[in-house]
């Protein structure tokens, strides 16, 4: 019985480190923007630890991660999002890129999301 027991809690303390060890990280990301007035989109290539502009936005990106198996599957990106010329941060968090609503920005014109992590 201790044995049992023994076994299947260095299976449970493993299983967090297994799954890391599936997933590989992207030198940037592709990120979409959304004018919610004009409908006008966009598309931006970040690299990791830069800061680009999305229409009225700012958008930092820290980290990119995606399904070592599948590079081109759903990437989960690390993102800080602030407005233009403003130093409150509106978002700071993990977005991913197959629900896009699951964690977004709060903002009442623009809207930004992760479509993919850049592998070059």
């Amino acid at each position: 019985m201790i044995l049992r027991l023994t076994c299947a809690a260095v299976i449970v303390l493993a299983l967090p480190a297994l799954a890391q060890d599936r997933a590989g990280s992207g030198t940037g990301a592709v990120m979409r923007g959304l004018d919610k007035l004009s409908g006008e989109t966009v598309d931006v290539e970040i690299g990791i630890g830069e800061s680009q502009p999305v229409f009225g936005l700012d958008v930092l990106l820290y980290d990119c991660r995606f399904p070592a198996d599948d590079p081109t599957g759903d990437a989960v990106a690390y993102v800080s999002v602030r407005e233009d010329g403003r130093a409150q941060t509106i978002f700071d968090g993990w977005m991913m890129a197959s629900a896009p609503a699951l964690n977004a920005v709060d903002h009442s014109r623009y809207d930004v999301w992760v479509l993919s992590c850049r592998l070059d």
